[in-house]
């Protein structure tokens, strides 16, 4: 199930094809929740501001989704509100810098994460792969958040020019939310089968990728935004990336399950104006937000480092709660 909306992007005649052929349609969005909404819980996300913020790595870092060794103790930051993923390990570089000119104002400390080695340590796999920077949402809130309280999480990242990106097509950061739902798993045994409920978690988000396209007979680098997912679990283009620099990102979950894409060029809250898409992905209907968190990506070939990805003011916000939002 997906669901567009006109906005001030403009659209390729890829993404006009998936709204034409694929299972998607326009809607008045009176239904759609703007990611920053309501009460901010304060308990998670990060301004960057305190001088001392610091990042142990723990390494070597895990490599679960790749040989399922998760090495332990993992990463962590000075604050207990990041951590180290178990299933993919954290990027190389995590490291408090300078916030970047146009910034949010009064902004003085912002977040660089980068990586060489996104696959085993010490490895060079020629291929691409991530690594994963968790915000410690579940464990510092007590627990999931569930749909019904409409959550939502915004986000400000730094696009470096494209001349500084690393040289190759295809993702190169994401942020991402680590979601439930419950579904049937069938279970054989012998002649005969029986259906179980079983939790399953899912990693809706948005992808910014580099690409190229024809320009007056010359191969030009842009970049663009692929969402993830829908109903089959297949990624659906986004906008193109018009201008680098600061960007606002969001993602928001609705009662109805549904997963609802924002992004605005600058670091102003977002707006209606701002919505990129809904989604089921998978087909899921969410139930549960447990994280969120970003990909730091590369080629993995021991010599080209990722693009330098800088982000700010991660948020985490509720429309309804029984938590108290304080630090």
């Amino acid at each position: 199930m997906l669901y567009f909306i006109r906005n001030t992007f403009a659209w390729t005649a890829a993404s006009l094809w998936l709204c034409f052929f694929g299972d998607c349609y326009a809607q008045n969005a009176s239904n759609i929740l703007i990611p920053g909404t309501g009460i901010q819980l304060t308990q998670v996300g990060d301004d960057f501001e305190d001088e001392s913020w610091g990042y142990t790595p723990n390494n070597p870092k895990s490599t679960e989704d790749i040989d399922e060794k998760q090495r332990q103790p993992m990463g962590k930051s000075s604050n207990g509100r990041w951590y180290e993923g178990a299933k993919r390990g954290h990027p190389d570089i995590v490291k408090r810098v300078p916030t970047p000119s146009g910034g949010l104002e009064g902004s003085e400390g912002a977040l660089l994460m980068k990586s060489l080695q996104t696959g085993i340590p010490g490895v060079a796999s020629f291929k691409m792969h991530q690594d994963d920077f968790i915000c410690n949402v579940q464990y510092r809130l007590g627990g999931t958040v569930p749909v019904s309280q409409s959550p939502s999480m915004t986000t400000r990242v730094y696009l470096p020019p494209m001349e500084e990106w690393e040289r190759r097509n295809g993702p190169h950061f994401a942020f991402r939310a680590a979601v439930e739902t419950t579904i049937m798993e069938t279970k054989k045994q012998f002649l005969f089968a029986s259906q179980e409920k079983k939790d399953e978690i899912y990693w809706p988000g948005l992808f910014i990728l580099r690409a190229v396209k024809n320009v007056n007979g010359k191969q030009v680098p842009y970049a663009h935004f692929r969402v993830r997912a829908d109903r089959t679990g297949g990624d659906f283009m986004g906008p193109e990336i018009s201008t680098m620099g600061w960007w606002t990102l969001g993602l928001s979950f609705t009662p109805d399950g549904l997963v609802h894409y924002f992004a605005r060029p600058g670091t102003e809250e977002l707006t209606r104006e701002d919505y990129i898409a809904t989604a089921m992905p998978y087909g899921y209907r969410c139930e549960e937000v447990r994280s969120f968190f970003y990909n730091v990506v590369n080629g993995d070939n021991g010599r080209d480092w990722s693009t330098d990805w800088i982000i700010d003011d991660p948020k985490f916000y509720v429309v309804k709660t029984n938590r108290v939002a304080s630090r």
